[in-house]
């Protein structure tokens, strides 16, 4: 059983096996903006072929055969977490450990589905557990430290992230989180530093770019960030939160007509986006006093 797992909606999908969903960093997408409070998360990609049903009934077979296969149990956790059946998720995932209370994957597996559930708490220790079971499993570090941010623990986030680094220093995922952290702290050219490594390992999602256009747009750089939110769009052009960064960072660099073009995009995409909403007010009225 292949699971795939979608990192902020990027194209091409990156698949990955089944035990691996403690790859799925489910909060390493968020960028930080002042002025709106949404984030935005990555998740499973929704499963529309009914494959997934198909493999949870296989994997079902399987355990039926092999009761006291831990790594089943967790391949087919996965399988239901790609479902968004958490419940029964942490159900297998729980029979795993219970069967190898040693398996890091499958604390890091719970503790994920653990906070796609709401339960934040719950989802610490077991990153935790994961961590003391094996101190170099690196997707344990980076799933507790997107949690410790996410709760605004950036000094212990930034740590796990460093750490995660440390072992797998050719991580994407692992630098743009520190990144997000650092970004979150202010230190925006710190961040654009994290930011550009996290490309430099896979250009083909747009997180990073829109993350490194808000630190280039704090730091007065309009026109990289533009081309920033170029290489984003390019990946994925439904992303309203890039298309009103875009009109932001016209609007700074006075560009007021592809400002509002910008924002119009964001708009017609997410009606309800901050950064469009507030960007059209300020540039619709500064057009229309053109023509008085």
């Amino acid at each position: 059983m292949k699971a795939v797992i979608v990192l902020c909606r990027a194209k091409p999908a990156v698949v990955l096996g089944a035990t691996a969903l403690s790859a799925l960093l489910l909060a390493g997408c968020d960028t930080v903006s002042r002025t709106t409070a949404t984030r935005q998360f990555a998740v499973l990609e929704t499963d529309k072929s009914g494959a997934t049903d198909v493999n949870i009934a296989s994997l079902s077979d399987v355990i039926q055969r092999n009761p006291n296969d831990a790594a089943a149990y967790n391949t087919r956790g996965a399988a239901y977490a790609r479902a968004g059946s958490y419940n029964e998720a942490i159900a297998d995932f729980t029979k795993a450990i219970q069967l190898d209370p040693n398996s890091a994957s499958a604390y890091s597996n719970r503790a994920l589905a653990y906070r796609q559930s709401g339960r934040n708490d719950s989802a610490l220790q077991d990153f935790t557990r994961a961590i003391n079971a094996d101190p170099n499993y690196s997707a344990a570090y980076i799933g507790r430290a997107n949690l410790q941010r996410a709760l605004g623990n950036y000094e212990a986030a930034y740590s796990d992230l460093s750490q995660a680094i440390r072992l797998t220093p050719e991580s994407a995922e692992a630098y743009h989180a520190r990144g997000l952290v650092r970004q979150a702290q202010g230190q925006h050219r710190a961040a654009i530093g994290d930011f550009d490594a996290a490309i430099d390992r896979n250009p083909f999602v747009n997180a990073p770019y829109a993350a490194r256009g808000q630190s280039l747009i704090a730091t007065n750089q309009f026109d990289k960030a533009i081309e920033d939110y170029n290489a984003a769009l390019n990946v994925n052009n439904k992303d309203a939160d890039s298309w009103a960064y875009r009109g932001l960072a016209y609007e700074k660099s006075g560009r007021r007509q592809e400002a509002m073009e910008s924002y119009q995009r964001a708009s017609a995409i997410d009606p309800n986006n901050a950064v469009a909403r507030q960007g059209l007010g300020r540039v619709q009225g500064g057009m229309a006093s053109l023509f008085r």
